[in-house]
């Protein structure tokens, strides 16, 4: 009979919860940043390219530093009309020069706020062109490397992005989607199809769920697909996004899941 005292334990189910926050602009807004900040222990701070201006930038980050959520810059395509959504080729120099600008800009708000912005995340269109090109992939990292090489870099997993952030010496953080479809190759599910975003809540939760526990995610196409993030991101600016983070925190606090933006690996590690 073995002594399970002596016996080395498992680790605890870990994972942060993110999501994007400061998309307001001038007039309009979604006013949920306050409610959110509530609720998630990492903030992707819209940085005024698709989304967000000074002053939305400047209280979320304040909310943010109170709270003790992690700041992270969410960078986009200089596409206010498009919310950042629309595909744009733009030259690795230029882009690089447009992303090192909104992670200064969100970075000497936060300084001037008592925070620190400890990564960057692309939004939109730019997230999903840098999962898998290399140009745009880069000229994200040069912006990186060029303001601050202590910053983390968020994406998917297998991204192109990831692997370049990694051979530059960056870190990288992991993520999935709660209210996104997967396919069987790991990619989200292009919001052309039918089933790409999930609205029910409850379906919502159980899918976190499997994922920070089980690290696996059925798909639209084919079975279920390995998928083991850091990070689980809920939209800010879907309908009802409050409510459904908050029955995302809720279900994985039900089964055990610690809530924390200090996550070193990808979940379903037993170290």
């Amino acid at each position: 009979m073995s002594d399970s005292a002596t016996e080395p334990r498992a680790r605890p189910h870990r994972i942060d919860l993110n999501a994007d926050l400061a998309e307001g602009y001038g007039r309009w807004g979604f006013g949920t940043d306050d409610d959110l900040l509530d609720v998630v222990t990492s903030a992707n701070i819209a940085c005024g390219f698709h989304a967000g201006d000074p002053t939305v930038m400047r209280r979320a980050v304040s909310r943010a530093v109170a709270n003790g959520v992690r700041i992270g810059a969410h960078v986009g395509y200089p596409d206010l009309a498009g919310f950042g959504r629309r595909p744009m080729t733009i030259a690795r120099e230029e882009l690089a020069d447009l992303v090192a600008y909104q992670l200064a800009a969100l970075s000497g708000i936060a300084r001037a706020e008592g925070g620190e912005v400890r990564y960057a995340k692309p939004h939109g269109a730019l997230y999903n062109t840098a999962v898998h090109d290399t140009e745009q992939a880069e000229a994200i990292v040069d912006a990186v490397c060029r303001i601050d090489a202590s910053l983390g870099v968020m994406s998917l997993p297998g991204s192109v992005l990831l692997e370049s952030a990694a051979a530059r010496g960056l870190s990288t953080i992991t993520e999935a989607f709660a209210d996104r479809a997967y396919l069987a190759d790991g990619r989200l599910a292009p919001r052309s199809m039918d089933g790409a975003v999930i609205h029910d809540p409850q379906a919502v939760a159980d899918r976190v769920v499997q994922v920070v526990t089980r690290g696996v995610v059925d798909t639209l196409d084919g079975g279920p697909t390995a998928v083991r993030p850091a990070s689980i991101c809920v939209h800010g600016d879907s309908p009802g996004a409050v409510s459904l983070a908050r029955r995302v925190r809720s279900a994985l606090s039900a089964a055990g899941v610690e809530l924390t933006s200090s996550v070193d690996e990808p979940v379903g590690s037993t170290r």
